[in-house]
């Protein structure tokens, strides 16, 4: 009992202070491990925590800053008090300093406040009348804390309604006295405690209805606070004020006599109303107070309505602007806010329904009737609403209602006509539309439905903003509840048809034609059966229009496919139902073309694919009208729908697209008629009606003349003349009005273009045989002249459209066998390049999208005139060349008016080369074919810089241009030529005389060039675009069939093998038609059989000619060409080379080498390198070097190589020959013997006179570059001779690199890093020789590090490397190596002994090797570079395992002396080869050492160096398997010596620490024989790095040791109070943790007595004095942990006054 007493003697007071004085401390972590140790000791001993808490708290936060805390400790120990403890007197004291902290601020909600008040409610969780009374002393007379007292009492009246609500009548009766004297800015406190005390007692209510506390003394209070906050607060100036005043009223309402509520209503309702002029939050919270007043004041149980009707109006109408507020524009955040509100109101208007539903009606529609916006919306939305809810009250009263909603119709407002829009629909469900006022609500719907996307609602006509509405949701509202009505109310049908007819026809309906032909379809299917009936229906009314009405509307309204809600599909389902309405032989007609024309249309993303879908589409509407016309078959009806077009001109604007669509289908109609005086007065009529300003409606003006012209050419042509003489007129009244602006010029170019366009399409749809005269006469005048002064783009294409139109009429007529030819065609073709703006002297500069449509218009054009007779003169042709060519180099963009152009280009150049003088002047002379081979080589010169430019596309359309031409210049020389254009024989080519020699006609091979074209054409075949791949390819293939098929000259010795070239040949075209076919073929395979057959295909004279103009090929600027050329050359070198004379060789030489410059892509210049070894290998070698050599001379000479861009191409050269074996043997021996061969010293030649010697040193210096040059390129070539050399020497030459690298590096750290620059450059180059990349890598990772660790490794990691791959060549080294550790030099020693270190682990086939080598290692420990004594130590540690058992003994002697060594980083070799060797070692070796190792590990395991600690530790573990058997019990006083450090640092700072002691702690565990202990090891959080779990883990291992080890607590507590003064403050913490851990879980009182009041104090000391927090922290949690323990009970009723006496006792031992 004595040590229990000592026990129980520790300081535990002042323990609990300093932790409640550490909640205040800097570090949160502290304070957080401080609060949960007070946690827990709060309810072990309550009162003393609460004692040292209230003593800090007592001054304030001035002196406690974190008084939060406190406080929040303080109700934990509030509430763990037991009921016997609680001391009324000791909690007021608690509560008094509570109180009066929080009425030491004016502060509110503050943390510490908040704290407080929870202090205050555990409080009140034992005594809440003590709690209430103490804070009803704050709550009489003035004080700064009133607002806080208010807040607790609200806050506990919301958190315990019934306990609150019994006490309700003491806080009213001592709140209420000073109601009158709360400041405005705490007037909202109040005001909201009300609010929650009138909630609880609701609540009380709600939960005992049989035990009121509302007895008459409470509701005086209420009816009085009621008044004061109704008469004085709800009208403050303060917003915050009335908002929670009125929101305060409104639950209180519910709890004041009826009375009271009667007499307040008149200043209440006023109050509340006043607060909707704010915000959304503050409608809101009006919204609902004015929601319970109304249910208090009309749904009362107890009487009737407190308010009539008449009073309600003003609420009402206050409330029907609200209802906007949830359509208001604003953030999406408040849109929550806004339908909340929205919702508030309807339930407002849904209870005064409930009580005066007549009166709320007529309220309603007079609203509706004074047409104020906000009034109208909001009153729709509550019909809206209510009709479904008030049906059967309102049923009597929808006449009044239907004549409301009439009145609206013409409301201009988006908003009002959405909320009336929804309310048709509404009243169509039940039933409210009927007769004549049924069909304006559905013209009203679709009259919305035409809305465009682009209508507004207009600002100034809103004097009320309803919100930002959109057409599109009104027109989606409007469109979906027609299509509701019409499906789902049958009741609508006979309102619906055939009203529905009449709504496609005005024009202001033209937008809801889809949806009003979607309800007349369902319609129809709906009554399918009584089909009858409903065409009955049609002809009854009057005001229905005709067929014929209904036929020109629809017909003309489906132009676009693509318009919204799939318009077209509409209309032809429509026209379907509606074909009885019409003459009878067209239903079938119509059953089977409409469903093509509706599968046309019905997939509109497909549709969008395709350009020309609008014209195609077109055109079938004109067709189908025609072919319609052709079955009815009745001229009347044509008659009577011609007026029908007529008439509806009036519904489409100018420049509506179907204006243009009409005029064709009048004019298709007037094809039709035979009335030669209807057709002229319907084309006045289409004249007059068109705006030809307007290029869409004039080009449909143009196409419907055209369509009349087919069968009324006179009187069109009639018309024409007209318009063209009043032209004149308006040009003679120009030239009198010339100074005058009431001209203008864009009117003249519209009656231009529009004329020309007309004569253009009256001629091309005239007949053929009719049209010879009209065009003679149009085009003999000076008409078209005159349309060549227009300006504007549209009009210029007009223009040119017409001009284009008339040549195609040419040709349909030759076509037809009515032939001419058109005069005036060279000027024809002239108007045309003036009017696309283009002439000689212009480039290409304007690109803009018309000029691109004039462009390629015009290029169509030309094309087409080009083909008419006559023929071109050269003038033209070149004039016509020059001016279109650069197009080419158009940028694609826009693609789909710049592609059409190029091919209309393409088609240009073919027509010019198959209409060209050169080609129809059949002379017999021998120069006619050479002329047809120049003038196609000059087109094709002319294409080459496009074939061959950078930019994609325009190589794309070269070679499309040149295959184009290709293909006609071949037909032509097959089989003539057609004007044309027609391939193969036809009735307008004219045949080549094939009775002349063919020598006299065609051209001849030479003419064509061959050489020049292959070599320009052949890169393409390697092209990135694979379009362009495929073209070239058929470019080839027509070159050579042209070739081949043209005669041989006379006297011509070239010597072709025809059947060998034709397989060649044909070869070529099985790659081409593999192409064709698009199959997946590898582009490199199908290039290579493109160039074997080209090899066979060329003659001699050609090849040489293609390997001359090499060099352009090479530097394609695409890359992929480029390569191809090259492999082209390669090839073609390979094959033929033989035939080449030295001429010949030494000019490609040149050729290739100046490719080499100006080639920039290294991996290309390598390819020409190629090329040039192939071309010395198969030609003459010796004139090749020759030029190699004298480029690389003249390099070095006159230009700084190592600067060159790109490179020095000449190197590259020397790789390339070291790859052959007939050069490479002999370049080697030159560059062996110069490596051979040291370096003369520069220093010692200047100290004697070596004048005489300076030309040639230079000359020297010159060949060692060279030759250094030469050698790194031989060594990287890798040449398979060159490599064979080098293998032979491998040994010496690695050796001699090795110990040079060691040399190197010690000038590099003294500042010269050029020769170790150099040196890494040779041996990089020798690994790549001898093929080990993986040296190559390890030297490329460091080489160039100067630190010594990172070298010496990057030599073992090489040596290593050379072991693995060479094992052969491992003795050869190291000998030469182990010789070289007697060197002077240190840097060679220490590269030497780094790579012995790895060489040894290689060297078990070699025991006599071996044994020299652990002599050389052994003597050189010792060596005075620590740098070698590790190396050895660490040679000797990797023996082969089958020969390290007998060095074993003299290795850990070895290691045992370098334990000691004085320098860290031999230690740190010494334990990790220690480490090592234990794995492999035996027991009679480790043994007699074994208590030695275990003593200097243990003491290594201290050292600030975290790899040597971390090791030693690993090393001890590793012991532990020699600690057995005789051993056992004296390593396992080693084991019990380390444990305490074990554990400690198993939450170390450095990761690999805590690792290597979790390995070794279980390691040793077994040797513990504690099974719970190796249970532990095997759970999570072991291995887990949280500082929770580890401290878990303490408790849990401390609990074992005071188990199964109690002998072992007095030895680990030694250890672990030693480790509290550790250098490291983790170590520190963790000390702390343990031994506060073994003391709360030991019953031993001798451990006990010896150390607990000696750790306590020290826990004391430390958590006040340590500088680090983690230490503070766990000083705090040990604290707990000691106190909570069992062994310390006394101090559980411990009070302040010990604390006291403990600090006089404390503060007297420190004064003596």
């Amino acid at each position: 009992m004595a040590s229990s007493s000592s026990v129980t003697s520790i300081p535990a007071p002042e323990a609990i202070q300093v932790l409640v004085s550490s909640l205040a401390d800097e570090s949160s972590i502290v304070r957080e491990a401080s609060m949960a140790s007070l946690k827990d000791i709060s309810s072990l001993n309550p009162l003393l925590v609460l004692d040292c808490c209230s003593a800090v708290s007592r001054g304030g936060r001035r002196r406690f800053w974190n008084v939060a805390g406190v406080f929040q400790v303080m109700a934990l120990g509030v509430r763990a008090l037991d009921k016997r403890d609680v001391d009324p007197s000791y909690m007021a004291k608690l509560a008094k300093i509570a109180t009066t902290e929080m009425i030491s601020s004016k502060e509110l909600n503050a943390d510490w406040q908040r704290a407080a008040a929870g202090l205050l409610a555990s409080i009140g969780s034992h005594l809440p009348d003590l709690m209430m009374e103490e804070i009803f002393l704050h709550l009489s007379g003035p004080s700064s804390a009133l607002p806080a007292m208010v807040q607790i009492l609200a806050d506990f009246a919301s958190a315990d309604a019934l306990q609150f609500t019994p006490r309700l009548k003491g806080v009213l009766a001592r709140v209420l006295p000073i109601l009158g004297n709360v400041r405005d800015a705490h007037r909202p406190i109040f005001a909201h405690a009300f609010k929650c005390w009138c909630q609880a007692a609701w609540q009380y209510n709600m939960d005992f209805p049989s035990h009121s506390p509302l007895d008459a003394d409470v509701m005086s209070f209420l009816n009085s606070a009621f008044e004061l906050l109704l008469r004085v607060w709800a009208i403050s100036r303060d917003l915050k004020v009335r908002t929670s005043s009125v929101e305060a009223l409104g639950q209180m309402v519910g709890l004041i006599t009826r009375t009271q509520l009667k007499a307040a209503l008149p200043r209440l309702v006023p109050t509340v109303l006043e607060l909707y002029k704010k915000d959304q939050d503050i409608a809101l919270l009006a919204t609902s107070s004015l929601h319970n007043l109304l249910n208090a004041s009309l749904l009362s149980e107890t009487g009737p309505p407190l308010l009539d009707f008449e009073d309600l109006t003003v609420i009402l109408s206050t409330l029907l602007p609200v209802v906007c507020i949830n359509n208001d524009s604003k953030e999406h955040s408040d849109f929550s806010v806004g339908l909340k509100t929205y919702n508030e109101v309807q339930r407002c208007f849904l209870t005064v329904g409930l009580v005066y539903p007549d009166d709320l009606f007529a309220f309603l529609l007079n609203k509706c009737r004074l047409k104020e916006e906000s009034l109208t919306f909001g009153s729709l939305c509550v019909l809206k609403h209510l009709l479904p809810r008030s049906s059967e009250a309102w049923y009597n009263k929808r006449p009044l209602l239907v004549e409301a909603v009439k009145s609206l119709l013409d409301e201009q407002n988006l908003g009002v006509r959405m909320a009336l829009s929804e309310l048709i629909v509404v009243m169509a469900s039940h039933c409210y539309l009927v007769g004549p006022s049924g069909e304006l609500f559905v013209e009203y719907l679709v009259r919305h439905c035409a809305l465009s996307d682009v209508d507004r609602n207009d600002p100034e006509n809103s004097k009320v903003k309803l919100g930002r509405f959109c057409p599109i949701e009104l027109r989606a509202i409007c469109e979906k509840g027609l299509l509701l009505i019409t499906i789902t109310i049958p009741e609508m049908e006979h309102i619906l048809w055939p009203f529905l007819l009449t709504m496609i026809i005005p024009r202001v309906y033209t937008a809801a034609v889809a949806t009003v032909c979607r309800c007349i379809s369902e319609l129809c299917r709906h009554r399918s059966s009584n089909i009858s009936s409903m065409l009955s229906e049609c002809k009854a009314r009057a005001d229905i229009p005709s067929p014929e009405e209904l036929f020109a509307r629809l017909l003309v309204l489906l132009h676009d496919p693509l318009v919204r809600e799939q318009l077209a599909t509409q209309i032809l389902t429509v026209l379907c139902y509606l074909a009885p309405l019409f003459p009878k032989n067209i239903n079938l007609f119509w059953q089977d073309e409409i469903p093509k024309m509706k599968a046309y249309v019905s997939d509109t993303e497909d549709l969008k694919l395709d350009p020309s879908y609008q014209e195609t589409w077109d055109d079938m509407i004109i067709n189908f009208l025609s072919e319609s016309l052709d079955v009815i078959q009745d001229p009347d009806w044509v008659i009577s729908l011609g007026n029908a077009f007529t008439n509806q001109y009036e519904l489409y604007t100018p420049d509506d697209e179907h204006a243009a669509l009409l005029h064709r289908c009048l004019g298709m109609l007037l094809q039709k008629v035979d009335n030669r005086a209807y057709v002229r007065n319907k084309i006045d009529w289409m004249y007059k009606q068109a705006n030809i300003a307007i290029p869409t409606n004039r080009l449909g003006l143009a196409k419907a003349m055209g369509l009349v012209a087919a069968s009324h050419l006179d009187t069109v042509l009639d018309k024409l003349k007209d318009i063209l003489a009043n032209v004149g007129q308006s040009i003679f009244q120009r030239l009198l009005s010339f100074f005058s602006d009431s001209y203008k010029t864009e009117e003249s170019d519209d009656i231009h273009a529009a004329l020309a366009l007309m004569y253009g399409y009256a001629a091309r749809y005239a007949p053929s045989t009719v049209i010879e005269a009209r065009i003679d006469a149009l085009v003999g005048t000076n008409m078209l002249s005159r349309l060549l002064h227009v300006r504007h783009p549209t009009a210029k294409q007009a223009v040119i459209t017409a001009i284009d139109l008339l040549g195609r009429a040419v040709i349909n007529a030759a076509e037809n066998g009515a032939s001419f030819p058109l005069k005036r065609r060279d000027q024809l073709l002239d108007y045309i390049l003036t009017l696309m703006g283009r002439d000689e002297n212009d480039g290409v500069a304007d690109s803009s999208l018309e000029l691109l449509h004039t462009q390629a218009l015009a290029l169509s054009a030309c094309t087409t005139l080009v083909s008419v007779e006559p023929k071109l003169t050269i003038e033209t042709r070149n004039h016509v060349m020059k001016a279109t060519l650069g197009f080419f180099a158009l940028p694609n963009e826009p693609v789909d008016v710049v592609n059409p152009l190029i091919d209309n280009l393409i088609t240009l150049l073919c027509a010019i080369l198959l209409t060209s003088p050169f080609f129809f002047c059949i002379t017999i002379s021998g120069e006619d074919g050479r002329s047809r081979a120049e003038q196609l080589l000059h087109i094709l010169r002319q294409i080459d810089q496009y074939v061959s430019s950078p930019v994609d596309y325009q190589r794309r359309r070269g070679c499309l241009a040149v295959h184009e031409m290709l293909l006609k210049f071949r037909m032509l020389c097959v089989s003539g030529y057609c004007a044309l254009g027609c391939h193969g024989s036809c009735t307008h080519s004219k045949q080549i005389d094939r009775t002349l020699h063919a020598a006299f006609v065609l051209p001849s091979r030479e003419a064509l060039c061959l050489g020049e074209r292959v070599i320009m054409y052949l890169p393409r075949c390697a092209d990135t675009n694979s379009e362009v791949r495929k073209v070239s390819a058929q470019i080839l293939d027509q070159l050579f069939s042209i070739s081949l098929s043209l005669p041989k000259p006379v006297g011509s010795s070239t010597g072709v093998d025809v059947e060998l070239s034709y397989g060649a040949l044909s070869s070529l075209e099985d790659v081409i038609a593999i192409l064709r076919s698009d199959a997946s073929i590898d582009p490199s395979e199908v290039f290579n059989r493109i160039v074997s057959s080209i090899c066979i295909l060329l003659t001699k004279n050609e090849l040489v000619a293609t390997l001359h103009g090499c060099t352009a090929a090479i530097c394609d600027k695409i890359k992929q060409s480029a390569e191809g050329a090259i492999q082209a050359v390669i090839e073609f070198v390979s094959k033929r080379g033989k035939e080449l004379s030295e001429t010949d060789v030494t000019r490609t030489t040149q050729s290739l080498l100046s490719a080499v410059v100006h080639v920039t892509e290294k991996h290309l210049r390598l390819e020409t390198l190629g090329a040039i070894s192939s071309l010395a290998e198969n030609t003459s070698s010796k004139i090749v070097f020759d030029e190699l050599l004298a480029s690389a001379a003249r390099d070095i000479v006159t230009k700084d190589i190592s600067r060159l861009r790109g490179g020095w191409p000449m190197q590259e050269a020397f790789y390339a020959f070291s790859q052959h074996a007939l050069l490479s043997f002999q370049f080697l021996e030159h560059l062996i013997s110069v490596l051979n061969q040291s370096p003369v010293d520069k220093v010692d030649l200047e100290k004697g006179n070596s004048s005489s010697h300076s030309a040639d040193g230079q000359i020297e210096d010159d060949i060692l570059q060279a030759a250094m040059f030469a050698l790194t390129a031989f060594f990287r070539g890798g040449g398979k001779v060159g490599k064979r050399a080098v293998e032979q020497s491998y040994a010496s030459v690695l050796a001699a690199l090795t110990l040079q690298f060691g040399s190197c590096h010690g000038l590099a750290s003294s500042g010269r890093q050029e020769p170790l620059r150099a040196l890494l450059a040779a041996f990089q180059a020798f690994c790549e020789c001898v093929g080990d990349l993986e040296m190559g890598k390890i030297l490329a990772r460091d080489g160039e590090q100067n630190e010594k660790e990172k070298w010496i490794n990057l030599i073992g990691d090489v040596a290593g490397s050379i072991s693995i791959k060479r094992p052969k060549e491992v003795q050869t080294i190291s000998l030469i190596l182990t010789k070289s550790l007697n060197r002077h030099q240190r840097f060679q020693r220490e590269a030497a002994a780094a790579a012995l270190s790895e060489f040894v682990r290689y060297s078990g086939g070699f025991s006599s090797l071996l044994e020299q080598m652990v002599e050389a290692l052994c003597r050189h420990v010792s060596d005075e570079s620590p740098t070698v004594r590790c190396l050895c130590l660490r040679g000797l540690v990797q023996i082969p395992s089958i020969h390290i058992y007998q060095y074993t003994t003299q290795i850990l002697g070895v290691i045992v002396a370098l334990l000691d060594d004085l320098d860290e980083s031999v230690q740190l070799t010494a334990v990790s080869c220690l480490l090592t060797v234990l794995e492999s070692s035996p027991s009679d070796a480790v043994e007699p050492i074994l208590l030695n190792l275990s003593v200097r590990l243990r003491n290594l395991q201290i050292c600030l160096n975290t790899k040597i600690r971390s090791t030693a530790f690993a090393a001890f573990g590793t012991l532990s398997s020699y600690g057995v058997g005789a051993h056992h019990e004296i390593f396992l006083e080693q084991i019990h010596a380390a444990i305490p450090r074990l554990i400690l640092h198993l939450h170390d700072e450095d990761i690999s620490v805590r690792q290597a002691c979790r390995k070794t702690l279980k390691r040793i565990t077994p040797l513990m024989e504690m099974e719970g202990l190796a249970t532990l090891l095997n759970l999570q959080y072991f291995t887990s790095d949280h500082r929770n779990d580890y401290e878990d883990f303490l408790r849990d291992f401390t609990r074992q040791i005071a188990q199964h080890l109690p002998s072992r607590v007095d030895t680990y507590m030694v250890s672990t109070i030693q480790a509290l003064d550790a250098p490291w403050p983790i170590i520190q913490a963790n000390a702390i943790y343990l031994a506060s851990s073994m003391l709360s879980l030991s019953d031993d009182q001798r451990i006990l007595a010896l150390y607990y009041t000696k750790v306590f104090g020290m826990l004391v000391g430390k958590i006040s004095r340590s500088a680090d927090a983690v230490v503070r922290a766990t000083c705090s949690s040990a604290l707990g942990l000691l106190l909570k323990s069992t062994n310390s009970l006394s101090w559980r009723t411990a009070r302040l006054d010990r604390v006291e006496s403990f600090r006089r006792g404390h503060d007297s031992e420190s004064k003596m």
